[in-house]
């Protein structure tokens, strides 16, 4: 069966608040979600109060709200709909604050009244008139406080009248019956009504422009339901923050993993630092990008640090595997290359004669030039042979000792000269250490940069969504008379907020300290 059933009994079929969701057929990569609540005002319902959690439940989780009535708008209809009088106690959009009528009315849902086997003309004062201007005269605030509520809390209000589908026999096979059977009209006006719900009905948010999934509706309902067994009143800034922390831990750790699914990439050992650093760096950026999607309410920039702090632990990792890859194919290349020289030791024949030091010094340079010339050394090449190297300076002297064809002053001219290449070694591995850190304070300057210019692009695309919030708030304000009060306060909160924001604006830092981002050294 597709959708929900159709009772054709007097008893109502659905209980609580049952969900369908089926692809958007006009918007891709969204979900149609049709949520479909009990009759109010069902004669089986134990407590009446049920009636009022229900509306509010609907009124939460809703970007439309589709409210049905038989016969006419009138008096009678306009009473049943007394629950929208109850909103204010029901709900609550701030947790502090006052709960004013404008504060509810812009994060409530378009409002649809759908007018089932209407029958009469749609005329006021023996004039045609539409579905809406039909509601809107029936509507008018001064008849009673329903009538008042439903204006003020619902700016954007739409109306569907729809004759009778068919028959007796037609009603009570509804599931089956195909659109031919129906009556011409009552299709018509369905297909008017769907179309308005495809390309009317707009994605839902909450908060301040939160988009939400399927994952944080879900959320959402078992926080309002939570609320309300608990015997408070569901407050959509609570449920907000309870949602912020989720979503936002969520999305530190899918930015986290994206970043370590990015740095596979890497072949090691790298030939140089800024090798790494350029595939961090756009790793990086496409995490980061993720988690500016997929977080909100990050005011303090609290779980954007603690991004910075799991992709820099992230980073360390791959460095310090990055150092170790290098360090041991550093080590294979010196046991291959400087095989032959480690040969002529052991047997300890050709060094130990006279002029051995020489040949040995000779031996020792032109191995180490085959050694600078290979390839895949990684960072580490001048580190690992200066290690290597000492170690042999060390049989060196040894063998200078030795040579009995050197006098006192060419002995001293060779201990002067092993010196200065030690000394040059030494000047290379810092040179090395060195460059590795430009790379990184160079990559830290490059992160902070990244950050700063896509928390202004999330912060200008919030400030635009909200702008576009507010303006279409006032438009559905103005299309209606009586409204002034409320649009000028729109308008002048709208003043302050950017006001506001223009004080508190500011660039975003990591919190830790500059040491903790540098790449540990081995």
């Amino acid at each position: 069966m597709l959708g929900f059933p159709l009772g054709a009994s007097v008893q109502s079929k659905t209980k609580g608040i049952w969900m369908w969701c089926v692809p958007h057929p006009k918007k891709t990569d969204h979900t149609l979600v049709l949520l479909d609540t009990e009759g109010l005002g069902d004669i089986e319902k134990g407590d009446t109060k049920d009636d009022n959690w229900i509306f509010a439940m609907a009124v939460l989780l809703s970007s439309t709200l589709v409210y049905n009535s038989m016969g006419t708008i009138d008096n009678k209809s306009m009473e049943n709909l007394h629950y929208v009088t109850e909103l204010t106690k029901n709900i609550k959009i701030k947790s502090k604050e006052k709960n004013d009528d404008l504060t509810i009315a812009r994060y409530l849902p378009s409002f649809v009244w759908a007018v089932r086997d209407f029958t009469l003309l749609l005329e006021i004062d023996e004039k045609p008139c539409t579905a809406d201007e039909y509601l809107e005269h029936g509507g008018k605030p001064q008849y009673n406080e329903p009538r008042a509520c439903l204006r003020k809390f619902f700016p954007r209000r739409s109306c569907f009248v729809f004759d009778t589908p068919g028959g007796r026999t037609i009603m009570q096979k509804m599931e089956s019956v195909t659109d031919n059977q129906l009556s011409p009209e009552f299709v018509e006006e369905a297909n008017k009504f769907t179309e308005h719900i495809y390309t009317k009905s707009e994605t839902k948010f909450v908060g301040d422009g939160i988009k939400v999934t399927g994952r944080v509706l879900g959320q959402l309902a078992e926080t309002y339901v939570k609320a309300i067994r608990s015997g408070k009143v569901p407050c959509l800034e609570n449920a907000v923050v309870a949602l912020a922390v989720v979503e936002n831990t969520r999305a530190v750790e899918q930015a986290r993993v994206l970043y370590a699914q990015r740095m596979e990439s890497v072949h090691f050992p790298t030939n140089t630092w800024e090798e790494l650093s350029a595939i961090h760096a756009s790793s990086e950026r496409d995490a980061l990008a993720l988690f500016m999607e997929r977080s909100f309410r990050d005011d303090n920039r609290e779980y954007q640090n603690k991004l910075v702090i799991a992709l820099q632990g992230e980073y360390n990792q791959i460095s310090e595997k990055n150092f170790n890859e290098s360090r041991k194919a550093c080590e294979q290349i010196i046991q291959r290359v400087f095989e032959p020289l480690e040969y002529n030791l052991g047997a300890g024949l050709l060094y130990s004669v006279s002029g051995g030091h020489e040949t040995f010094c000779q031996d020792l340079q032109v191995l180490t030039g085959t050694y600078r010339r290979e390839e895949g050394k990684g960072v580490m090449a001048e580190e690992v042979l200066k290690t290597y190297l000492d170690e042999k300076a060390i049989i060196g002297k040894a063998i200078l000792a030795a040579d009995k064809s050197l006098s006192e002053a060419q002995r001293r001219a060779k201990e002067d000269k092993v010196e200065l290449e030690k000394a040059e070694r030494e000047r290379l591995v810092a040179e090395e250490q060195q460059k590795a850190m430009k790379v990184e304070m160079a990559q830290q300057k490059k992160t902070q940069d990244e950050h700063n210019k896509q928390l202004n692009e999330k912060m200008a695309k919030d400030k635009k969504d909200a702008n576009d919030k507010h303006d279409k708030l006032v438009a559905a304000l103005t299309e209606q008379k009586g409204n002034e009060d409320q649009i000028k306060a729109l308008k002048k909160e709208k003043e302050e907020a950017e006001q506001k924001n223009t004080r508190s604006k500011k660039e975003w830092s990591p919190h830790d300290s500059e040491e903790d981002h540098k790449i540990k050294m081995s």
